[in-house]
């Protein structure tokens, strides 16, 4: 059994004026629209779509006779499925797509099918962990130590990580696997701090956690190598769509999400006495960014993760309005000494590759 987390404290820290106005300003944005912070009816089209070309590109892919058509469907099927995850998971593991939480819940289990990510668990680690303890050693789990890649100053650095601005791509390509495969049966078995938290409890939980797993294995595996073997595909060629599209969807999921947490950001020690030397808005806007995306209709395929640090300000808004919000941001934090920063894509991929290799420089 894992140990418990303490909480940690974060102070007033005189934030409280900016606090007010924020939700004020945000949500006088919502009144005048006479709207609503959940998905609209172009967001759940735009999800049907989704999963209408994820299942059309799963069944082509089961149609196919010769290898090269059969990966092409198949890459496609899991793209579909990568982007499920980004623009529908995402928001219902915060309860932001849906009105009712049963709603969101469901989305997560079906969408996260291609992917294999148990969408429970990963829910806890990201809400209750990563948004909470950003860039906090031990406290946000998508930064622990892992042996392979140094993410923080805390940790032990090892002499290969000198390189790890160059292979860092690889342990991004292996990380939704590495989710699926070890976070997701070590928090299962009670060896990580989400032991404490009673998620799938019991035989019923057991059994939705197994179920979820032999899902993914059945539609992404089983069916595709016994369809296959009738086509005339071989097992090697399944098996190697399988893992290259796993990888290929991690990389891209990853290249959306790590490097808001690594430009110019600061990490912070577990503190003594359990309190955080600053407050929680300082705390975001010192480990997170927004970056824009070019040509800028390209978020609508991105779930909003470019606006990150909007997002972990406003967790429980679906990210059609970031970009409202994200101009509401900069002003109001203009006007109370909070430094709100928004880069391009490339200022991000600089940053994150100067980060890397500082972290991989021999402390």
């Amino acid at each position: 059994m894992a140990d418990v987390l303490p909480p940690l404290v974060y102070p007033a820290d005189g934030e409280q004026a900016f606090h007010r106005e924020l939700k004020r300003r945000a949500h006088a944005y919502l009144s005048a629209r006479h709207d609503h912070r959940f998905a609209d009816l172009t967001r759940w089209f735009k999800a049907i779509v989704l999963l209408v070309l994820c299942v059309f590109f799963y069944w082509l892919s089961l149609r196919q006779q010769q290898a090269l058509a059969f990966m092409l469907g198949y890459f496609a099927f899991v793209m579909m499925g990568m982007l499920l995850n980004v623009n529908v998971n995402h928001d219902a593991s915060h309860n932001a797509f849906a009105r009712t939480p049963w709603v969101n819940r469901l989305a997560g289990r079906l969408v996260t099918i291609p992917l294999g990510v148990d969408p429970d668990y990963w829910r806890v680690r990201h809400v209750e962990y990563h948004h909470v303890y950003a860039n906090v050693e031990h406290y946000d789990l998508d930064t622990e130590e892992n042996g392979f890649f140094r993410q923080t100053p805390f940790q032990r650095w090892r002499a290969y990580m000198r390189y790890q601005h160059a292979y860092w791509p690889l342990i991004a390509a292996l990380s939704l696997p590495y989710i699926a495969l070890v976070f997701d049966w070590s928090d299962r078995l009670g060896k990580t701090p989400l032991a404490a938290k009673g998620i799938l409890a019991g035989r019923q939980g057991w059994g939705v956690f197994i179920a979820s797993k032999l899902c993914h294995v059945l539609v992404v595996l089983a069916i595709p190598l016994i369809v296959g073997h009738q086509q005339g595909i071989g097992w090697q060629t399944v098996l190697l769509a399988y893992l290259l599209s796993q990888m290929l969807a991690s990389l891209l999921v990853v290249f959306l999400l790590l490097g808001t947490h690594w430009a110019q950001a600061e990490f912070y020690a577990v503190p003594g006495g359990g309190k955080m030397p600053q407050g929680w808005y300082r705390h975001n806007f010192a480990t997170a960014c927004d970056w824009q995306t070019s040509p800028l209709w390209l978020h609508h395929f991105t779930g909003g993760l470019n606006y990150h640090l909007t997002h972990h300000l406003f967790p429980g808004w679906n990210h059609r309005h970031y970009p409202a919000l994200a101009a509401i941001l900069a002003e109001v934090a203009a006007r109370h000494g909070m430094d709100y920063r928004c880069i391009g894509y490339r200022e991000l991929l600089s940053q994150q590759q100067r980060f890397l290799r500082e972290m991989g420089r021999q402390p």
